[in-house]
């Protein structure tokens, strides 16, 4: 049997990039496809800080019900947007080799670093903690929106920088000149990693996406989500995450920070490939056996309020 694979994606230029990679990647294995742009509620509402919407996976539950529904057959995603737990009916088809898990600073100036107070902008809990553990004089604000339009926001406010993933720039080719690698930052889980979902009955759109696969990102990405997933953090936490496969070792960082950063836990581990089942598993309980599980609870409190 053949058919014409629906791929779903979110309708930003990034969104589309990744879509269309994932797209001419099926085509060259011979496959036929049709992309189906979507407007997720994420995208949609910029005014509201992402972990007051009380959702995980809120850019990737539209996708869901258009799977589910059977509007399309695959759904192409930024893997650290996607919840920890897929849902019912919905799986893995493919984890795409991982692009740069780096986070850049775009900034006006590099006096900002040496600097006793600026103001730094970002909408993620993870880097806003991750700054203020390193600048705690800095202010750090809000900024939403698909990278194109955080990029304007950046230049049309007073802001000393934004912080973005290096690919997510990389890929729609808008990285500026004046940008610095954040190296000391821990990446969120599964950051610059592409995830293609489909519905679990569809044997086709499965096989056919098993192709794409990229084992070695594939692990590394799992150790970090099951990490995450332990933690129980959702997207919300300030998490970060990083697995890489170093010879034939797997090299793990993750830490879980206060929201204020003045709280920081981590935990840092290496492990030969084939010792590597519940890694993230065991880093996790790490980190909560060592004040997490307070930390946790004291987060929730906080954004449940």
């Amino acid at each position: 049997m053949s058919k014409v694979i629906r791929i779903g994606t979110r309708d930003s230029e990034l969104a589309l990039w990744q879509a269309k990679t994932v797209q001419k990647a099926l085509e060259k294995t011979g496959h036929q496809t049709e992309l189906v742009p979507v407007k997720s509620t994420g995208d949609l509402n910029l005014d509201q800080p992402l972990y007051e919407m009380g959702i995980t996976g809120i850019f990737t539950k539209t996708l869901d019900v258009a799977m589910i529904k059977g509007e399309v057959d695959i759904a192409v995603h930024s893997m650290k947007d996607v919840p920890t737990a897929l849902p019912k009916g919905i799986v893995e088809g493919a984890v795409m080799k991982r692009a740069s898990n780096k986070d850049i600073l775009v900034h006006k100036g590099v006096e900002i670093l040496e600097s006793e107070t600026g103001t730094i902008a970002t909408g993620s809990l993870r880097r806003k903690a991750q700054w203020l553990h390193k600048y705690s004089n800095h202010k750090v604000v809000d900024l939403r929106g698909n990278v194109n339009t955080r990029m304007q926001k950046l230049h049309d406010n007073t802001w000393n920088g934004a912080i973005f993933a290096a690919a997510g720039l990389e890929r729609i080719e808008i990285k500026p000149e004046n940008f610095i690698d954040l190296n000391w930052m821990i990446p969120a889980p599964a950051q610059g990693a592409m995830l293609i979902v489909a519905m679990e009955e569809d044997s086709y759109c499965r096989e056919a996406l098993s192709l794409l696969n990229h084992k070695e990102s594939q692990i590394c990405v799992h150790i970090e989500r099951e990490f995450l997933k332990t933690l129980e953090g959702g997207c919300t936490a300030p998490i970060g995450a990083l697995a890489r496969k170093v010879n034939n070792h797997i090299h793990f960082h993750g830490a879980l920070f206060s929201l204020d950063g003045k709280k920081k836990i981590e935990v840092e581990r290496a492990l030969p490939v084939d010792e590597i089942k519940n890694m993230g598993k065991e880093c996790a309980q790490e980190i909560l056996n060592n004040g997490g599980s307070d930390l946790m609870k004291t987060i929730k409190s906080i954004l449940n309020n």
